[in-house]
This record gives C-alpha cells, sequence and structure tokens, in this order.
C-alpha cells in the first residue's frame, strides 16, 4: 500500500499519483472523488473524460478552461446549437485537444441530453441510477486496488452507448465514476479517502 501514497512537502498523505504539479495536486484535494450533480456539470465530466481517452488526466486538466471557452462552459443547450462550421473553428483552437471524432461527439452528445430534458430525464440522474450503494463505495483498504473498470461502468457505458452517446466506453465511465464520487477511489492512508467516506 504504502507505494500507492505519498508524504508530501506539505506534510499531507495523498495519493501518490499527483505528483509535483500544483494543479494536479489541487484537483485532488479538492474535486476528485467530489460528487457531482446537475446536467450541464455532468455533461462537462462526461466530455472530459471522453477526451481524456488514451491522453493523462493532466493533460486534460491543464486544458481544462481551453475546453470551457471552446464549449460555452458546457452549457447544453448552447453546445446543442453548435454547426459542423464551429467544428472546422474547434479544430484550430490550440486550447483543446484537437480530435474531430472528439469534438463532434461532443456536439451529438450534448443534443442527446437536450433530447432527453425534453422527455423530462436527467443525465445526471441516469449517470447517478447506476452508482454502488453507499456502503460500497469505498473498497476495503485490504482489498483495495486502482482498477480501470467495474461492474457499474460496463453497465453505464451499454446504457449510454444504447442512448447514441459516444466516447463513453467502461474505461472511460470508470474514470467518471472515481471522478464524480461514485466510489471512493482515493488510497488508504490518503487524507481525502477518510474525509469522503464520512
Amino acid at each position: 500500500m504504502a507505494d500507492l501514497v505519498h508524504k508530501y512537502e506539505d506534510g499531507r498523505t495523498r495519493c501518490r499519483w499527483p505528483g509535483k504539479d500544483q494543479l494536479y495536486i489541487d484537483y485532488h484535494d479538492n474535486e476528485w472523488g467530489v460528487p457531482v450533480f446537475g446536467d450541464d456539470e455532468m455533461f462537462e465530466r462526461i466530455t472530459l473524460e471522453g477526451f481524456q481517452a488514451g491522453l493523462s488526466w493532466i493533460t486534460i486538466l491543464k486544458r481544462r478552461e481551453g475546453f470551457r471557452k471552446a464549449f460555452k462552459n458546457f452549457e447544453v443547450t448552447k453546445v446543442a446549437r453548435m454547426t459542423e462550421k464551429d467544428v472546422e473553428r474547434l479544430m484550430l483552437d490550440e486550447g483543446i485537444i484537437r480530435n474531430r471524432s472528439k469534438i463532434a461527439s461532443t456536439i451529438k452528445n450534448a443534443n442527446l441530453v437536450l433530447e432527453l430534458q425534453k422527455q423530462g430525464q436527467s443525465i445526471s440522474d441516469i449517470v447517478w441510477d447506476f452508482a454502488p450503494s453507499k456502503s460500497k463505495r469505498t473498497p476495503s483498504a485490504s482489498a483495495f486496488e486502482w482498477r480501470a473498470t467495474s461492474p457499474e461502468s460496463d453497465s453505464l457505458s451499454k446504457h449510454l452507448k444504447a442512448l447514441g452517446f459516444g466516447f463513453v466506453g467502461p474505461t472511460t465511465m470508470y474514470a467518471l465514476m472515481q471522478a464524480t464520487g461514485f466510489v471512493n477511489d482515493h488510497a488508504p492512508g490518503c487524507f481525502r479517502r477518510a474525509e469522503l467516506k464520512s
């Protein structure tokens, strides 16, 4: 377990993965594992996790403000109105990851979220329906391991794909679950594990 955590210069023991990057440390301390609710908020997280596929999270984190600017602060109604002209414009935007398929998918996903809303559904509620029970959200210290997927992320991925969403594979959805508080994957010994367990 010791290799999963590290005592940092400020005296706190954290998960080892943020390293020495202060942006990453702040994200670990203040956001990762904190429950997220709301359609725009969940849409942002789904989008960013989708863009992360094949890349490191710090790459996305360093461009998050660029993504927010490019995708209108992830307001679903505004992103849903974006067109092919916007796709072409964003392919020249150095503030984001310029992947045509992921940009186009973001706009399509926004339209799907909007359609769900028109039917009286919420993407946030739909995603949270796949969360493990509260008693299972913090894995036991003795059995702790960072994993890539879970039965819940597999099921969520299948459900969202069936609805037409793109870039929502099981690994991406497990990363979403870790980031948005579905599971408490802070390593045993990390100060945030105890704080988020309560």
